[in-house]
């Protein structure tokens, strides 16, 4: 029986020691917290968005960075074998807006517990509190089995490493597989934050932080050209702006440039539709005070905003707003700039950026091209999607494959 070391206890680990387990290794899982899934439980606010419904191709159109490399990941181990395994261990999922799969129970816990159910159906061995120091090879670089921090070495047949980055590093990912993989001859891409929120100068005003929009959209511009646009939910922070379409539009972003978020509160209306909208609100609020007029167009938080940022007197009656007046009025309602300083720190981000170069992974087995029955998978190899499941379907697919290879891997042992 082949034995199987797996590096890290989130959902990439627990896929990829499941099924090498199912393939008739003897598994056990190395995890440096006290508990499994630890970030898992706070992923989606604590929802945790499992996978996504769409069809295999959509979900690599969401691959934004490397997408190629995970065709034969996708194929191999789909979301829809994912959602199947998961409920034939007794999760009941649900399908929302943007095919986005979620536990019924909207709980993240119960999407934790059943990968706990999963890997002790199969047989693995979990060893909790105890951290990785290194992976040892060969002269010909060839496995030989794992260090711990307590110095002492485990022989093994095949290791997959799934130890995350470096986001959230107050639940374990703090980059100690990019260190080990750099040792044994990997090399890593640059390591930056993504699906993160971004700083704004200047910072929103008070009366905005904790404001949730719904049903808006923006455009992100670098050096003033449009280059990424979404439609969904916005929320103001009290360092600027964050929510589903500004951790994606995060995505696009790097050191170089000047950025810009132009949104827009009311993309299902053209201007021309806006002005018509309200001209009728005018007349109806016409002997009214400007503030008091925008009461059914606007959500209630950010009217004073649209005021002050309008340039029109908030006490004006609006039978006496001019016609150019009213048409700044629209084309700040559909045009509303932040100025981007920078994406928040990598230790909020959902995910890292970058990680082992694709190029040194079989993208059939993600077996390492330089270390002989290593294995990768989930978030520390350089493939990154956008919100939505993807990125853990991301993490499933790579495991899958992981997990069958190791299995079957010729490893030398002590």
């Amino acid at each position: 029986m082949k034995k199987v070391l797996v590096v890290g206890a989130g959902p990439a680990g627990m896929m990829a020691a499941y099924h090498a387990a199912k393939s008739g290794s003897d598994v056990t899982i190395f995890e440096r917290n006290p508990i499994i899934g630890k970030k898992l439980r706070i992923t989606g606010k604590g929802r945790c968005n499992i996978t996504n419904a769409q069809d295999p191709e959509d979900i690599i159109k969401n691959i934004y960075k490397n997408g190629n490399f995970m065709y034969s990941g996708i194929y191999s181990f789909s979301n829809d074998m994912a959602m199947d395994l998961f409920k034939s261990y007794g999760l009941k999922i649900k399908i929302e807006r943007g095919q986005r799969v979620f536990p019924e129970s909207d709980k993240a816990i119960d999407v934790v517990n059943t990968f706990d159910r999963m890997i002790k159906d199969a047989g693995v061995k979990l060893i909790l509190n105890n951290r990785v120091k290194s992976i040892e090879v060969d002269k010909d670089k060839n496995i030989l089995g794992l260090r711990t921090a307590e110095n002492d070495l485990v022989s093994c047949d095949s290791i997959i490493l799934a130890t995350g980055g470096k986001s959230y590093p107050l639940t374990g990912s703090t980059g100690d597989g990019y260190k080990m993989s750099k040792k044994l001859g990997h090399t890593c891409t640059e390591l930056s934050p993504s699906l993160v929120g971004l700083e704004t100068m200047p910072r929103p005003s008070s009366d905005l932080v904790g404001l949730n929009l719904r049903n808006v959209s923006i455009k992100l511009l670098k050096n003033a050209k449009p280059i990424y646009s979404d439609f969904g939910e916005l929320e103001f922070r009290d360092y600027g702006i964050d929510g589903p379409i500004i951790k994606s539009a995060s995505c696009y972003i790097s050191d170089k440039g000047d950025y810009e978020v132009e949104l827009d509160l009311k993309p299902a209306l053209s201007f021309e539709k806006l002005d018509k909208r309200l001209q009728r609100d005018f007349e109806e609020f016409s002997n009214k005070e400007f503030e008091n007029s925008l009461v059914k167009l606007l959500p209630k938080s950010i009217i004073g905003y649209i005021i002050d940022e309008s340039g029109i007197d908030r006490k004006k009656l609006v039978h006496q707003i001019t016609r150019q007046e009213r048409h700044n009025l629209v084309g700040l309602i559909k045009s509303i700039k932040f100025h981007i300083k920078s994406t928040r720190p990598i230790d909020e981000a959902i995910v890292t950026s970058g990680g082992i170069n694709v190029k040194e992974i079989n993208p059939s087995t993600m077996e390492s091209k330089i270390v002989k029955n290593l294995y990768f998978c989930g978030e520390i190899i350089d493939v990154d999607a956008f919100t939505g499941g993807y990125n853990l379907q991301i993490a499933y697919s790579t495991a899958y494959l992981a997990g069958i290879n190791a299995a079957q891997a010729n490893g030398s042992g002590i």
